[in-house]
């Protein structure tokens, strides 16, 4: 596992009316220091679009949930000085699969959606975003730098 990348199992609570998931809280060890969120918001994704690759330069991490359909989601470790320089990892989460991760925003980062639905992903960013600079630079998702071939099917 790439170093400072955390997975935190979300606990489904199901009855007969359906289920309630816990997607956050603040006494989980999941967050770090100061990394608690200071906004969140929700993407949706269409089936098999890429949403890759971006990294963060000004110390944010992203904290992701996916609440409906299946993401793949990919992490690259290209940080000077870490002991998992050059090291990729994969996660699939979402329905049957039902966790968060905590990405450090200056790994490579992005996901596919997976599947025939539609992902709803929640991300819980450290830092607020700001509309006149943003924090992010960005990349393409089929570039040679990162070794993810997004069409390989993915690994549950």
């Amino acid at each position: 596992m790439i170093h400072d990348v955390e997975i935190e199992h979300l606990q489904m609570n199901v009855d007969e009316r359906g289920h309630l998931t816990e997607i956050w809280r603040s006494d989980w060890d999941f967050f770090q220091g100061d990394d608690e969120p200071q906004m969140s918001y929700f993407s949706e994704t269409y089936p098999g679009i890429v949403r890759a690759w971006h990294r963060h330069n000004r110390g944010q991490v992203d904290h992701f949930v996916v609440l409906r359909g299946k993401a793949k989601v990919g992490i690259y470790d290209e940080r000077e000085g870490s002991p998992t320089n050059g090291e990729l990892d994969t996660y699939v989460i979402g329905e049957g699969n039902m966790n968060a991760i905590r990405v450090p925003g200056d790994c490579w980062h992005g996901f596919k959606a997976i599947g025939d639905e539609r992902v709803l992903l929640v991300n819980f960013p450290t830092n607020l975003y700001d509309y006149d600079d943003p924090d992010e630079e960005r990349i393409p998702y089929d570039t040679d730098r990162i070794p993810l071939n997004w069409e390989e099917p993915p690994h549950e």
